[in-house]
């Protein structure tokens, strides 16, 4: 009987935790395969410094608590796996930890860059001669996984963002008086726009908030966007503007950025950029959101859909593990939209690691500015469905792990990884 290893990676979301529940909980259900249950602290980090956990010494109650707690439990990070080629010394660390906690199952929890990380420890292990199974289990608050109906993550986000946007609408159409203004919601969104387009979901009518949307996806029009906010804040009073944060011009460059070590270009600003023009060109008032990592940490506003996927994702990832498949993540397949039924199936990881998924030209208004009925169609059985987590003096009641670490079994890696 071998061991399994779970771990974290990438940014966090509000129900990456609920597939760690799901992976936790489904190989306990099947103790006569699965041995003990370890957990890596930070990722592959934790793999190198053999700081693991034993997930059968945390309380039951606060495990099955992971569903409704946000952020990371066991620590995350970020860390571009190369080949085994490329860097020996790295994977024969990590084997040298498996071996020694007797490890066969290796669930790794991520991204993008994620899912590329399990698909090499894959084939590194069939390099090897080392008996194990990889699976990826998908999280991602971008949507950018490919061939996935949707990521675990992004549902939750996606309603947090349309909520936070309606409610804003309001605010501004109760405070109209003097000179017209400008409220700018800046959002995640890298290379694709699935963050900021889901705040479109709040319109029920035309002049609802949010008027103009900025994705990614379409370069960035100076004077179109200016001659927009003009007509609606002259004919409104006001302007509700989302943004992703990874706008680009005409040019190509980003809208804003900053250069910071080794030539990573560190995105954040492109509201700020937006609020300056509107204010130097226009002269209205504005106001400037940036929600960071509020949007991705909100689970008191949890889509049920989207944590019944992140749990299903977890589950699913051990059963394919027990049936043998190896180097393949569960994807979420969609059955029909109306009313939405899905399942989840195994895909490759090789057809899947470090490649995005953008939005498609048809879910994109002819205007550059906005969603169309299509993307309604598509995201709005995504936020359905709310699950609350248990609320005690007011304030949600997460899970609070214990985190006991075992004993090491391996000498200390002679360098540290690079953060």
């Amino acid at each position: 009987m071998k061991n399994a290893l779970y771990a974290q990676a990438g940014g966090v979301t509000a129900v990456i935790n609920a597939s760690a529940a799901g992976v936790i909980e489904t190989a306990r259900r099947h103790s006569e395969q699965i041995g003990t249950v370890f957990a890596a602290r930070r990722g592959i980090f934790g793999i190198w410094d053999e700081e693991l956990i034993d997930t059968a010494a945390e309380d039951p109650d606060e495990i099955a608590r992971l569903r409704a707690t946000p952020g990371g439990a066991f620590g995350s990070c970020r860390y571009d796996v190369r080949t085994i080629d490329e860097d020996p010394a790295l994977y024969a660390r990590i084997f040298e930890v498996f071996a020694a906690h007797d490890i066969g199952y290796f669930f790794y929890n991520g991204g993008n860059g994620s899912m590329d990380t399990a698909w090499k420890l894959d084939q590194a292990a069939r390099k090897m001669g080392y008996p194990l199974i990889s699976i990826g289990v998908p999280k991602t608050m971008d949507n950018d996984l490919l061939l996935t109906d949707c990521c675990p993550g992004f549902g939750s986000v996606a309603k947090y963002i349309a909520t936070s946007i309606r409610e804003v609408g309001l605010d501004l159409a109760a405070m109209v008086q003097g000179k017209p203004k400008v409220f700018v919601m800046e959002v995640m969104g890298r290379n694709a726009g699935w963050v900021a387009a889901s705040s479109a979901l709040a319109k029920e009518a035309e002049d609802d908030a949010p008027h103009i949307v900025l994705l990614p996806e379409v370069a960035f029009d100076h004077e179109a966007f200016l001659a927009r906010v003009r007509e609606i804040a002259g004919r409104l009073g006001y302007c509700a503007v989302v943004v992703s944060e990874g706008i680009k011009g005409q040019d190509g460059r980003f809208l804003s950025e900053r250069q910071v070590e080794h030539g990573y270009v560190q995105l954040g600003g492109a509201g700020e950029a937006l609020t300056q023009l509107i204010s130097r060109r226009l002269g209205f008032k504005y106001h400037l959101a940036i929600v960071d990592y509020l949007q991705r940490s909100a689970r008191h506003l949890a889509s049920r859909t989207d944590v019944e996927q992140a749990y299903g994702a977890g589950r699913a990832a051990v059963e394919f593990a027990l049936a043998g498949l190896s180097g393949v993540m569960p994807a979420v397949h969609r059955l029909a939209d109306s009313p939405y039924r899905w399942e989840i199936q195994p895909l490759s990881l090789q057809d899947i690691g470090n490649a995005e998924r953008r939005l498609p030209p048809e879910f994109i208004r002819a205007d550059g500015f906005g969603l169309t009925e299509a993307f309604r169609r598509y995201a709005l059985p995504l936020i359905a469905g709310e699950e609350a987590p248990e609320f005690r003096d007011g304030l949600p009641r997460f899970a609070r792990l214990a985190l006991r670490p075992v004993p090491k079994l391996c000498p200390p890696p002679a360098y540290p990884l690079p953060l």
